[in-house]
């Protein structure tokens, strides 16, 4: 078969994707990878064919221009499930903020190339992310199957769920949706009509574990977790077991890369952190560790290394509730501190802290005391270490990307036309 990915160019949302891709590839499928021009340098440095489509999006640029004039972002919280927040007012506000603030920035300028691409290519599958809706569009433009594939809880279509409900209750003059009109203009370009599983793909591929994953009335198709963030070296301290407890402090690169900054006061956990009798490991990029006034001597900073290799050391992590930081901290059974207040983070935060497998600490709770008596906490207390063994067997229990390759080859020659 011929499978694409598609991500518009976001590190983040692609990389979770790879692990799949070289296992369709070396099944003996032919894959490629679409996304804006920026990522092409990520996609190949993976080892995967690029397909560059469109022009790069402005989104980074739009945020920072509208944060100059003094105002911000729309802020709606897909990950909201509070009764009374949920109102069809707030809903369908915040479609009308998401589609045109963020969907739309990132989607529109990519939409017509890859589609002329699918068109050409004539995949049978098209892989996408879950806001890459060019995806849907393209696959349905050139008689594909589609799947979505998560990073994250999905918070998209349980919100999306509500907003369907409480938009049929409407009367008939009532009933808007922003982001079926939107997806429904761009494809009508190409002759497609929406119908609702551009929103969630003919089924999902989703790698949360079981017991953390939203229960949703859709074709649902669960795939274990494979670390991958970047390729990268094993430097000479990894070499040897850590003398002192090892805690890795890790959040992110989408705070520093297309964010405002870390959301949680770095120097005052770092300080705090060298209290303890520990060895923490902090990837602070270069111009962030530069900004530091002061760095502990239980501290080593390194601009970069790969999670799979620094976790398996380490007797806690401290992370912004991350897909690839939660999936790999989760996956070797290694007890978490999620400071986290975006997207599922929180919600992530809270599940592991509620199971015992791990503490959460709201970003804008997480002063350097806080975080100090946390980890203290994870260190000494067993019980958190077995929860998160737990948790490493649910993830080991499910099936590889290389085991779902016969049920996606199923489904593709299901649902092509």
């Amino acid at each position: 078969m011929r499978i694409l990915f598609t991500s518009y160019a976001d590190k983040s949302h692609f990389l979770g994707m790879a692990p799949l891709a070289w296992a369709l590839h070396i099944a003996g499928h032919e894959v490629r990878v679409a996304s804006q021009p920026e990522l092409t340098g990520t996609i190949t440095h993976a080892g995967l064919t690029a397909v560059p489509v469109g022009t790069d999006h402005r989104l980074r640029r739009i945020s920072a221009m509208v944060k100059e004039k003094g105002a911000g972002l729309p802020a709606f919280e897909l990950a909201d499930v509070r009764p009374e927040k949920l109102t069809w007012e707030y809903l369908s506000w915040g479609y009308r903020s998401l589609v045109p603030w963020w969907w739309r920035v990132i989607n529109n300028p990519m939409i017509a190339d890859l589609t002329d691409f699918c068109r050409y290519w004539r995949p049978d599958l098209v892989i996408w992310e879950p806001i890459s809706f060019a995806g849907p569009i393209a696959a349905k433009a050139s008689g594909a199957a589609h799947a979505r594939f998560m990073w994250g809880l999905d918070v998209f279509a349980r919100m999306r769920a509500h907003y369907v409900r409480l938009r049929d209750e409407q009367p008939e003059q009532r009933r808007e949706d922003s982001l079926a009109e939107w997806i429904g203009s761009q494809g009508a370009q190409f002759g497609v009509e929406f119908t609702e599983d551009m929103t969630t793909g003919h089924f999902t591929l989703d790698y949360t574990p079981p017991s953390m994953r939203f229960d949703l009335d859709y074709h649902h198709v669960p795939l274990r977790y494979v670390p991958y963030n970047g390729t990268g070296t094993v430097p000479d301290w990894l070499r040897t077991p850590p003398k002192r407890p090892r805690v890795c402090l890790t959040l992110g690169t989408s705070a520093t890369e297309r964010l405002d900054g870390y959301s949680v006061p770095i120097q005052d956990i770092l300080t705090s952190l060298g209290d303890l009798d520990i060895e923490v490991v902090a990837t602070i990029p270069d111009a962030q560790r530069d900004q530091l006034t002061h760095v502990p001597d239980n501290v080593r900073t390194v601009p970069f290394v790969p999670l799979s290799v620094l976790v398996p050391t380490c007797s806690a992590v401290i992370h912004h509730g991350g897909g690839g930081s939660f999936s790999t901290s989760s996956l070797h059974g290694v007890p978490q501190l999620v400071l986290a207040d975006m997207m599922d983070a929180p919600v992530k935060g809270q599940l592991l802290h509620d199971r015992g497998a791990g503490i959460f600490i709201p970003s804008g709770q997480a002063a350097g005391p806080a975080v100090r008596d946390a980890v203290r906490r994870l260190l000494t207390d067993p019980s958190h270490t077995r929860e998160a063994g737990r948790l490493r067997d649910e993830m080991l229990a499910m099936p590889s990307p290389a085991d779902i390759i016969p049920e996606l080859e199923k489904l593709a020659i299901a649902h092509r036309s």
